[in-house]
């Protein structure tokens, strides 16, 4: 057996037709409780509010989402969310899940990779940004690998617990 064998993960725009997938993956991810200000219980979207959402997405041309696809099966997706305001409207953030089974596999990189290019096409956007709580490294260690900066940070901004909290980190890239 090749153990160097590249993953083979196409990257397409969604479809309203992914939006179950989609939303299983979101509430897998905010069930782990781990990378997300969002818990279980507070999760309430449903297939519908899903499936609006992304029409929504597809039709403004300052917002994108991006499926990664493996085997035909959605493992992860990448959306980018901009501002209706004037003075805002060249920046957006971007939002990032992955079936846990499938991370470390470089289907971040290449997700993060796809919505580059498609900011770098888009006359309209300048700066792409987001938010990643400070205790998870890994996808801190991609981001900056992938050229993004710090630029601020909210301290104490996620409580985990009574005890428990972590920073929002900030970070953005000029495109």
């Amino acid at each position: 057996m090749n153990l160097n064998k590249e993953v083979i993960v196409k990257v397409r725009t969604v479809k309203l037709e992914d939006a179950l997938a989609v939303l299983t993956i979101q509430k897998e991810v905010v069930a782990e409780g781990e990378f997300l200000p969002t818990i279980s219980a507070e999760f309430k979207k449903t297939d519908d509010h899903q499936r609006e959402w992304i029409r929504l997405l597809l039709e403004n041309e300052r917002e994108t989402m991006l499926v990664a696809e493996m085997n035909n099966e959605i493992v992860g997706w990448i959306v980018f969310l901009s501002q209706n305001r004037i003075r805002l409207s060249h920046v957006g953030s971007i939002g990032m899940m992955i079936k846990k089974e499938y991370r470390s596999m470089g289907i971040g990189k290449k997700l993060i990779n796809e919505l580059l290019n498609w900011a770098k096409k888009n006359t309209l956007i300048e700066k792409v940004g987001l938010g990643v709580l400070s205790s998870n490294q890994r996808a801190i260690s991609l981001y900056k690998k992938m050229g993004f900066l710090e630029e601020g940070r909210k301290v104490r901004e996620i409580k985990i617990n009574n005890e428990n909290y972590v920073d929002d980190i900030l970070m953005y890239r000029f495109v």
